[in-house]
């Protein structure tokens, strides 16, 4: 006979004190103190503090508004009254003004009720759960700035019972602030992630600037993780200000620079620019510079000027796999006001080409086919090229000895079948590519119906060439004609002779339609 496997130990957490946990009742836990108080956990390990920081304000007003419904209904009305109280209910939570009211409340109720806890039993201060984390974490992640200070200020306490921070005591603080997570995150690693503002300065208020943060499991730093939010410039300032030296790097060779770029921020460029402004031509492990993010994404204008305004050499700069610049990267994106923006503040990083010798005009053929009725640059009497640079770039062959011109003819037509396959081919294989885990837009590729639209659009100018001239004539001339014939009637107009019109309208909606 096997012998029996032990019990495994599940913690858990009665309801009643989770859910007074959860909703800050510090009267349920009057009568427990210290090591009752610490034995109490959720199967994560979860100690009452953390509970109480990962429900939401409202949430918990919420808990007790439905149940208190539930149990009105249930003892003292019938069915058919329901509809009307859930309706009142509902007034109540979506306005604005009760809820703000409510959600202040019970921040203050919170703050009580942790203040009372620690006092009962300070050691859950540093209790970490399952996933290494501290109530310090846990405030911080989920944007509690009162309450993290109310947490700093309980470290100091515990260790010498004054709040005027002595060195030992600020030790003590800044001890707690550095303990890591499974995920190596520090609880400033998760307010720069929350946004917080306030959460941050309560955070760096009794660190020491000397201090290098360093980077998560994820290779994220906290500089790093607030520039990926969008609009968090004043965050930025904070951390940059504070520490002499400051860590900036990401994942995948990343730098914060990348990651403003990537949340297409110009304000997080311009403050990460004045303390680091060598970041512009930072390179990610396959050699894409902000500015290539910036190209690739096809950012607000804003955020390319911020840039090339900072640092104009990064516009000539190719990736390692492609030898691609920005300026090719936005071109092959098809972002045409990129382009634009790019040539204006340098135009001859044009002459630049890639591995494959593609040029700025390469990329705009390939985009440029799919639509024969935009005006264009391949065709006469389109779009004039303005720079000398740009207009050199057309008799510049490719590597398979094409040149801008043949590569926009031979994506329209058939009888290019040839140079169609080898073209078709490359937009594949530069086609697979992504950056900023941004993958490459789809190219459109060559089809019968390219062709087809091409003598649609001839057969239009026709049409309308026609159209013209039949108004032109019916404005001129006097319905059904005039009389020809000698007599008295000669040159009066004619009745009754309608029948051609409507077989011209015919004619000129078959063309159209063929």
């Amino acid at each position: 006979m096997e012998p029996e496997e032990p019990e495994e130990n599940i913690t858990h957490m009665d309801a009643s004190l989770y859910m007074a946990a959860a909703k800050g009742n510090i009267e349920e836990f009057n009568n427990k103190q210290g090591l009752q108080l610490e034995s109490l956990k959720t199967p994560n390990n979860e100690n009452v503090l953390h509970v109480n920081l990962a429900t939401h304000e409202l949430a918990a007003w919420l808990f007790d508004i439905f149940f208190s419904i539930l149990n009105l209904l249930l003892n003292k009305f019938v069915f058919v009254t329901l509809k009307p109280v859930c309706r009142s209910v509902e007034h109540l939570l979506v306005e604005p003004s009760l809820r703000n009211f409510i959600t202040m409340i019970k921040r203050q109720n919170r703050s009580d009720f942790i203040e009372q806890i620690l006092t009962k039993c300070p050691s859950l201060l540093l209790q970490t759960n399952a996933k290494g984390q501290t109530p310090l974490h846990v405030a911080a992640k989920n944007g509690h700035s009162a309450i993290v200070k109310l947490l700093i200020k309980s470290c100091a306490k515990a260790r010498d019972g004054d709040l005027e921070l002595g060195m030992d005591q600020v030790s003590a603080v800044r001890e707690m602030l550095r303990i890591t997570d499974q995920e190596s995150n520090t609880a400033l690693h998760k307010a720069a992630r929350c946004g917080n503002v306030e959460v941050v300065i309560a955070l760096l208020e009794f660190e020491d600037p000397d201090f290098p943060y360093s980077a998560n499991k994820k290779q994220e730093t906290p500089l790093y993780i607030a520039a990926r939010r969008r609009g968090s410039g004043r965050l930025l300032t904070l951390l940059l200000d504070k520490f002499k030296s400051t860590a900036h790097g990401g994942p995948h060779g990343r730098t914060a620079l990348h990651a403003a770029a990537m949340a297409e921020d110009a304000e997080a460029i311009r403050v990460i620019l004045k303390k680091k402004g060598n970041l512009t031509k930072e390179r990610d492990e396959d050699g894409h510079t902000p500015l290539h993010y910036a190209a690739h994404l096809g950012s607000r204008f804003s955020v390319v000027e911020e840039l090339l305004k900072w640092d104009v050499s990064a516009a000539y700069i190719g990736d390692k796999k492609w030898g691609m610049t920005p300026l090719l990267m936005a071109a092959r994106q098809g972002y045409l006001g990129t382009v634009s923006k790019i040539l204006s503040l340098c135009p001859d990083c044009c002459e630049k080409v890639d591995n494959e010798g593609l040029n700025l005009l390469h990329y705009l053929a390939f985009r440029g086919f799919s639509n024969p009725l935009r005006p264009s640059l391949f065709k006469p009497g389109g779009i004039e090229i303005v720079y000398g640079s740009v207009k050199n770039l057309m008799e510049l062959e490719d590597a398979f000895g094409m040149t801008p011109q043949e590569v926009y003819n031979a994506l329209r037509s058939r009888k290019y079948h040839h140079k169609q396959k080898k073209i078709i081919d490359l937009l594949e294989k530069i086609g697979n590519d992504q950056v900023a885990e941004e993958p490459v837009r789809r190219f459109p590729l060559p089809n019968d119906s390219t062709e087809s639209l091409e003598k649609k659009r001839e057969a239009h100018l026709v049409v309308a060439a026609l159209i013209a001239t039949v108004t032109f004539a019916a404005a001129i001339t006097v319905p059904g004609g005039l009389r020809t014939e000698k007599g008295p009637e000669q040159s009066t107009p004619k009745k009754g002779s309608e029948q051609g019109t409507p077989f011209l309208i015919q004619e000129v909606v078959l063309l159209m339609t063929e």
